[in-house]
C-alpha cells in the first residue's frame, strides 16, 4: 500500500464515546466505574468527564475498538459512539472559558515495517 495512502488525515480515526450512565446506587456507581476503566484499559483517554476520545491508525482499527467499546456497555444509561476522521478532528475549536484552548496531541505513528 502506498505510505501516502496509508497515513493521511482522510484514513486516521478517531473514537469518540459519549456516555451518561446513571450514579444513584453504588451498583450503578460501580459499573460506570467499570465501564470508564475499561475505557482507558483500551487507550482511550479523557476528554471531559463524559466524553473519552481515542486515536486509531485506520478505519479498521477504529471498528476494533468500537465493537471493544460495545462489548463493555453498561446496562444502564447512554452511550454514543463517534468516529471522525483527523482532518474533522483538526478543524475542532476548544475553549477554556472565553480564551481558546490547544488541541490535544495527536500520537506519533510508529510504523514497524
Amino acid at each position: 500500500m502506498d505510505n501516502s495512502l496509508r497515513f493521511n488525515q482522510y484514513r486516521i480515526m478517531w473514537v469518540l464515546v459519549f456516555f451518561d450512565l446513571p450514579t444513584e446506587t453504588k451498583k450503578d456507581r460501580k459499573q460506570a466505574g467499570l465501564f470508564r476503566k475499561r475505557l482507558i484499559e483500551d487507550g482511550f483517554a479523557m476528554f471531559q468527564f463524559s466524553i473519552y476520545l481515542r486515536h486509531c491508525s485506520s478505519k479498521e482499527n477504529a471498528d476494533v475498538h468500537t465493537r471493544r467499546v460495545k462489548s463493555n456497555l453498561p446496562p444502564n444509561g447512554h452511550v454514543g459512539i463517534l468516529r471522525i476522521t483527523d482532518k474533522q478532528f483538526g478543524m475542532i475549536e476548544l475553549f477554556y472559558g472565553k480564551k481558546e484552548s490547544e488541541k490535544p496531541n495527536t500520537p506519533q505513528q510508529l510504523e514497524l515495517f
